[in-house]
């Protein structure tokens, strides 16, 4: 059980989390962007990076990034999880009261987090919805298809869950269950708890421009398709309950 004593996340009152796999030519970008989001945030933030069993210098940089910044720190994993499972990790070693996600690649910015963080307090989830999106044809006619199926499996309405700028709760996150695929699935999981609830906002969107995308058509189509059975059979077995009283 992760415990919040000695966790220096439980200091601020926003933790982003950073999955990292094989982002190398990335990290010093990375490094300047979210660094300068942190001298304006609209909450006290800290930054905890997710090395997810990088092959490349990523873990090496991020040691030397993490040096150098009191308000960033990482994980790593001895062997690569995906980005469901860094993500919870994340999660779990998170002990603020609002954890967020960005992806490394910087296609979304991390200053939109302002966009998103002034309904934080009302919403369990907040997520962003692309704008003017700068990916190729291929990848956004099948993330088109496939959120289009999730939403008829699902029923949650979202737009754009693939979109990698979201806010949540932390006592909400923490009741997320963990499977493969579960970040494309956050506003259909958020539903699923009491008083669960989420709100989408526009965000900017941008080029990848350096290191390569971890997606191709198996895991950017087919991967989520069958990812929305494994989520309906989970759904009818989800445990939800309240405690009305107790004398423990």
């Amino acid at each position: 059980m992760v415990s919040p004593e000695s966790n220096h996340t439980a200091e601020f009152e926003f933790t982003v989390i950073v999955p990292v796999f094989n982002e190398q030519d990335n990290i010093v970008r990375l490094e300047k962007e979210l660094n300068d989001f942190l001298g304006h945030a609209i909450m006290r933030t800290c930054i905890l990076f997710v090395d997810d069993g990088s092959k490349d210098h990523s873990l090496e940089l991020l040691h030397t990034v993490c040096e150098r910044h009191r308000d960033m720190f990482y994980l790593s994993f001895r062997r690569n999880a995906g980005l469901s499972a860094a993500l919870k990790a994340g999660i779990d070693y998170a002990f603020s009261p609002w954890v967020g996600y960005i992806d490394a690649d910087l296609q979304t910015t991390p200053e939109d987090f302002n966009l998103l963080l002034p309904y934080a307090s009302q919403y369990a989830l907040v997520t962003g919805i692309r704008t003017g999106r700068k990916d190729g044809l291929v990848k956004r006619i099948s993330s088109k298809i496939a959120n289009g199926f999730r939403r008829m499996m699902t029923h949650d309405d979202a737009v754009d869950t693939g979109c990698p700028l979201k806010v949540m709760q932390t006592a909400f996150a923490k009741r997320i269950p963990l499977f493969t695929g579960m970040h494309r699935f956050l506003p259909a999981l958020i539903l699923l708890q009491e008083g669960g609830n989420y709100k989408q906002c526009p965000v900017h969107h941008f080029p990848r421009t350096a290191g390569q995308s971890k997606y191709h058509l198996w895991n950017r189509l087919l991967g989520p398709l069958r990812d929305c059975f494994a989520y309906r059979w989970m759904k009818k077995r989800y445990i939800n309950y309240q405690i009305a009283d107790s004398n423990i």
